[in-house]
């Protein structure tokens, strides 16, 4: 797989697992045209206070309307109005039961929990969802990097994304076709390298996964398709 692989298969990991999560809380539900304004009122009443709708507009891609249907869901599925890790492992779990997603799952949480406080609330949810969603194409890539960057110090080393690939494939288990190799994971990361560490010096930059995967957008690339899995992922 090359770098065009790597990029829209850990892209579209991140996209439908999310959504997935979302689904699994009953959080994605059909926005009614009869959802009113109580739930604004509602907004205030669970446990772990967010942020007001006016702020949450400005800060999503999503409607007023939009916003009190996903809060409703989230509400009803998480009355305290936090999800912690280990809700979170367990709800992946559910979708990989031939491997082990807890790592991805804990590197995913992470990319979420924006101020670090290892839960996510209903703010988590919808600005990633928005960004994921909505976002340009440059938030969308900002989002991956912080994935990637595991430590959060700005910089992606061979050693963060060597845990995310093998993450990735500790969570597939056995449903890759062909099977893949044990060097799979390093052999990716070192093509990951040769790629985005464009002046050489160890370490990639978001400035140089931007540009890169900028480049492989212009070029085309972004139109190949991912390793195909023995079973679709719920949410496609």
């Amino acid at each position: 797989m090359g770098i065009q692989g790597m990029e829209l298969c850990a892209v579209a990991v991140v996209i439908l697992l999310f959504i997935a999560v979302l689904k699994q809380f009953g959080i994605l539900e059909p926005i009614s045209v009869e959802d009113g304004g109580d739930a604004e009122v509602e907004l205030s009443s669970v446990r772990h206070q967010p942020e007001g709708l006016e702020q949450l507009l400005a800060q999503t891609k999503f409607t007023k309307k939009e916003l009190q249907s996903l809060y409703r869901g989230f509400k009803n599925e998480c009355p305290s109005g936090l999800v912690d890790e280990e809700t979170f492992k367990l709800i992946y779990s559910q979708f990989f039961p031939q491997g082990d997603a807890s790592t991805y799952a804990h590197f995913l949480f992470d990319a979420f929990d924006a101020d670090r406080n290892g839960a996510l609330c209903f703010q988590d949810f919808v600005v990633g969802l928005s960004i994921l969603l909505r976002g340009t194409v440059h938030q969308k890539l900002k989002w991956a990097f912080n994935l990637y960057d595991i430590n959060k110090d700005g910089y992606i080393t061979k050693e963060e994304m060597l845990e995310i690939m093998k993450s990735i494939y500790d969570m597939m288990g056995r449903c890759t076709h062909p099977t893949l190799r044990d060097s799979a994971p390093a052999e990716h990361v070192e093509l990951f390298f040769q790629k985005m560490d464009r002046n050489g010096d160890g370490v990639v930059t978001f400035e140089e996964f931007l540009e890169t995967c900028q480049k492989v957008r212009s070029s085309g690339w972004a139109s190949a398709s991912p390793p195909s899995s023995s079973s679709s992922l719920p949410g496609l």
